[in-house]
C-alpha cells in the first residue's frame, strides 16, 4: 500500500508541474538568530572626481500586444491543407503553453468524415501521445460512440486548445486566443455537416456561450464563411466521470447527434 501510495503521489506532483525539491527536511527560518550587524566602518573621503554624463539608456519597445494574435490568423489563413495547418501550429510560438507541453495534440480519426467533435484542452494522456481523448475520458468517449453506431474511423475529433495546460488548469483567454483561428481554419478545411462540441470550455470557444447544462439540449449553427453546421453541445467524459448521474443528458445529447447524422446524410 505505501509503495502504491507514493506512486499516486509522484504521480500528483508530475501533473502539478513539481520538478524539484529544495530540501531533504523542512528549515524554520524564523527560528534561526539574526546575525549580528557589524560595525560600520567611515572610509577617509576621497577627493571629489569629474562625473562623466552617463549615455542614454536604449528605449525598449514591449512586442506588440496583438502581434501573437495577427500571426495566427496569418498562419491558420494561409494553410491550404490539414497537414500545413499542422505545420504551421508545429512553428507557431505565440501560445505560451506550448513551452510547457510536450506535444502539440492536433486531431485523431478520420479527416474525411463529416461528423467533427471538439473538446476542449489536452490532459496528460493527450500530452504524453500528441492524440485527444486517449486517457480515460477517452475511452468513455469510445463507448458513448459506440452506443450510436460510431467509432474513431467514422469522425474526426479535434479540441480548441492545442497544447496541455500545465497541471490541467483552466486556460486563459490570451492562450484560447491564440489557438482560435487554427481550429476555426480546422473546422473550415475539414467542413463537416455535423459537429458535436464537448465541454464548457469548446462551447465557449465556438460559439460565445457561457453555461453547458442550460445550453445543452440544444442544436445550435456554427456559421463561418458559407458554413453553416448543425452542433449538438454536449457535456465532456471527463465531467461525467465526475459525476456519472448526468450521464443520461449525454445520451439524450448523442441520440440527437444521431438524428442530425441522419438528417444530413453525414455517414
Amino acid at each position: 500500500m505505501q509503495g502504491q501510495a507514493l506512486k499516486e503521489l509522484l504521480e500528483f506532483y508530475e501533473a502539478a508541474g513539481v520538478d524539484a525539491t529544495l530540501g531533504d527536511a523542512p528549515v524554520d527560518r524564523f527560528a534561526q538568530a539574526e546575525p549580528t550587524p557589524k560595525a560600520a566602518v567611515h572610509p577617509a573621503p576621497l577627493p571629489a572626481q569629474p562625473v562623466a554624463p552617463h549615455p542614454q539608456a536604449p528605449q525598449v519597445h514591449a512586442a506588440e500586444p496583438h502581434h501573437g494574435l495577427e500571426q495566427a490568423k496569418t498562419l491558420a489563413a494561409e494553410a491550404q491543407t490539414l497537414d500545413a495547418l499542422r505545420q504551421a501550429l508545429e512553428g507557431f510560438e505565440g501560445c505560451g503553453l506550448k513551452k510547457t507541453a510536450r506535444r502539440l495534440v492536433f486531431a485523431d480519426g478520420n479527416p474525411e468524415a463529416k461528423i467533427m467533435l471538439i473538446g476542449e484542452a489536452p490532459g496528460r494522456d493527450e500530452d504524453a501521445q500528441g492524440l485527444p481523448f486517449v486517457g480515460r475520458s477517452g475511452q468513455l468517449l469510445d463507448k458513448m460512440l459506440a452506443a450510436i453506431g460510431l467509432d474513431r474511423t467514422k469522425v474526426y475529433i479535434g479540441n480548441v486548445i492545442y497544447w496541455r495546460p500545465p497541471g490541467n488548469r483552466t486556460p486563459t483567454p490570451d492562450e484560447r486566443a491564440m489557438c482560435e483561428p487554427f481550429i476555426r481554419r480546422q473546422i473550415e478545411l475539414v467542413a463537416p455537416k455535423v459537429m458535436m462540441s464537448l465541454g464548457g470550455s469548446a462551447l465557449s470557444g465556438l460559439f460565445g456561450i457561457q453555461g453547458i447544462m442550460k445550453t445543452r439540449g440544444q442544436v445550435l449553427t456554427y456559421a463561418q464563411g458559407d458554413l453553416s453546421i448543425p452542433a449538438v453541445p454536449t457535456l465532456h467524459p471527463a465531467a461525467l466521470l465526475r459525476n456519472p448521474a448526468n450521464k443520461r443528458l449525454a445520451w439524450q445529447d448523442l441520440l440527437q447527434l444521431q438524428s442530425l447524422i441522419e438528417e444530413h446524410g453525414a455517414l
